[in-house]
């Protein structure tokens, strides 16, 4: 390819990934329709927004920030219509232990960082991959993250203050420690009683925004009954000057892990997201690469602003989408009614008591696992399972990323397992492939029947299966000629054919004839390149067909029988 071709074929790429006319075509149907579902998303999504961006360390105000600007730049760049992007649970697992080891402005470099490689990924065209990905992985990561989130929550819940321990379950340990031996149950009951009005009222009448009632109640209440809970405290009326203050260039070795680990959740999770939402929708279709175009820009711009890193929100893009959305206009309009509270309102975010914000999360924690999906999987099999309750213990246990490796690590393991006993060495009577002719003998039909054998080799030929298959076929005996029918063989790697190599030199050290069929010629290279297809190929022992190879081995018999005799 030429210099010229490459530069045109990259701005054809590019072209790709930028807004089009298309994206807001759908406003122009019913407009009515997505002000009305943004303005239900927007008080939906306040209530998270402010726990969120207290639950990652940064502060109410970070949280909004970034619902306000992701939920813009994600929509208008991003590849699907309905998607609403900003704070999410699962981030602020992630966000957490960085703010406690390099600080706010660690975790700004982090999030701009992490959407550079995010725009690297969506020119990659890696997003299409997140397919591949296991549900039982997906499942169990969720789940661990909604039981991380909970024990985040369990100081604000008790009304004490947070501890410093490495885990979350440390954190929530210490916490209720503290809080039995000094019980005040007013922010407990608080946390409960929110969090059993959010759950109470999504099964009554789902499109009705119970969260933020049900904070508004606990707020009021606080302030009547003169409780004394911690409040998130001033807001600024208004937002900050966008800077580059935070970054230090001198620290980018040491947050890359971090950003890299941003990055990856903030695809996982934005590809999940745009996938439900295309389901739940009809005659959408979201663009993998392009959303994680969307979600690198959004990246890049909040932290500017001291917004925390943002990603696309499940629930948020329920509720969208059940709201009758029908184009980016919906998040658009969400972004744009946050933005009049920041302006307006900030003065009446500022009381609302953490305890009340926790009762959001606990029901929202409660509200991510999927019980029924749980229990399908766990009764499926005994692999999916494990991935499940592992994926599940290490996120708590442990951390985000270490679950992650460990669940991709042991869910590839098992589907290697899976396929390698798929694959499989049978023996076939030879009168299945060509007919004896009537006139021949019983006496030559029984011969030929007991020195020549033919072996179908079906499924992959590779490390994972190779030294069964070296097992089964080198305890042949009493064999003149072995043909390998490999018509069936759907992949082969290097160690299959070096397998494959010490088999048939194995068989012919024993004065054994190997003959092969049906070579795909997808495989030859890989033969070749280990000399398996050369040395036979120099014998005259590949054969396009089985009939063939069963008509040169009848041709060896005599000879073979001479040198015997």
């Amino acid at each position: 390819m030429t210099a010229r071709e490459a530069t045109t074929e990259a701005l054809r790429f590019a072209r790709t990934l930028l807004p089009r006319k298309d994206d807001f075509r759908a406003a122009r149907r019913s407009p009515g329709r997505d002000l009305l579902a943004g303005l239900t998303v927007a008080i939906v999504a306040l209530p998270l927004a402010l726990a969120f961006g207290v639950a990652s360390g940064l502060g109410a105000q970070a949280g909004l920030i970034t619902a306000i600007i992701a939920g813009v730049l994600a929509s208008v760049f991003g590849g699907s219509n309905l998607q609403i992007s900003g704070p999410t649970g699962a981030m602020t697992v992630v966000l957490l232990p960085v703010v406690h080891s390099v600080g706010v402005d660690g975790v700004l470099q982090v999030g701009l960082m992490a959407g550079i490689i995010l725009l690297v990924l969506s020119a990659s065209g890696v997003g299409r991959w997140v397919r591949y990905l296991p549900m039982s992985l997906i499942e169990g990561f969720t789940a661990g993250i909604a039981v991380v989130i909970a024990l985040q929550q369990v100081p604000n819940m008790l009304g004490v203050k947070a501890g410093a321990g490495e885990h979350v379950w440390q954190i929530a340990w210490d916490a209720v420690l503290l809080f039995a031996r000094n019980p005040h149950p007013a922010a407990l009951l608080m946390s409960l009683g929110v969090a059993a009005v959010i759950l109470l009222g999504a099964r009554w009448k789902p499109v009705l925004p119970f969260s933020l009632a049900a904070v508004v109640v606990a707020t009021v209440t606080a302030q009547l009954a003169g409780l004394s809970l911690p409040m998130i405290g001033a807001l600024p009326a208004g937002f900050p000057a966008p800077t580059l203050a935070f970054f230090d260039l001198s620290r980018i070795g040491a947050l890359l892990p971090s950003a890299f680990v941003v990055a990856a959740l903030a695809a996982l999770e934005s590809l999940l997201c745009a996938t439900v939402a295309d389901a739940m929708s009809v005659g959408e279709r979201h663009n993998p690469d392009r959303e994680l175009f969307g979600q690198g820009i959004a990246n890049i711009v909040v932290p500017l602003f001291g917004g925390v890193p943002a990603t696309a929100a499940i629930a948020r893009t329920a509720v969208n989408v059940r709201a009758g959305a029908r184009s980016r206009v919906a998040s658009i309009t969400h972004s744009l009614v946050l933005a009049a509270i920041v302006l307006v309102a900030s003065p009446l975010v500022g009381g609302i008591p953490l305890a009340a914000l926790a009762g959001v999360l606990l029901a929202t924690t409660v509200q991510m696992i999927e019980v029924s999906s749980i229990k399908a999987l766990l009764r499926s099999t005994r692999a999916d399972a494990a991935v499940l309750l592992l994926t599940l213990g290490v996120t708590v246990a442990l951390d985000l990323v270490t679950a992650v490796a460990v669940g991709l690590g042991v869910a590839g393991v098992l589907a290697l397992r899976a396929v390698a006993r798929s694959a499989r060495v049978q023996k076939e009577a030879l009168d299945a492939e060509v007919p004896l002719d009537g006139e021949r003998s019983a006496e030559e039909r029984a011969l030929m029947d007991e020195h020549i054998v033919a072996y179908r080799l079906d499924g992959p030929l590779f490390f994972g299966a190779a030294h069964r298959f070296l097992l089964e076929l080198t305890e042949v005996a009493d064999v003149t000629v072995v043909i390998l029918r490999m018509s069936r063989v759907s992949t082969i790697d290097a160690t299959g054919a070096s397998v494959l190599s010490d088999a048939i030199r194995r068989l012919e050290h024993r004065g054994i004839a190997v003959l092969v069929s049906g070579v795909r010629p997808g495989h030859e290279a890989v033969l070749d390149a280990l000399d398996v297809g050369t040395h036979l190929r120099e014998a005259g022992r590949i054969f396009a067909d089985t009939p063939s190879a069963i008509a040169y081995a009848r041709g060896l018999m005599p000879a073979r029988r001479s040198l015997n005799g």
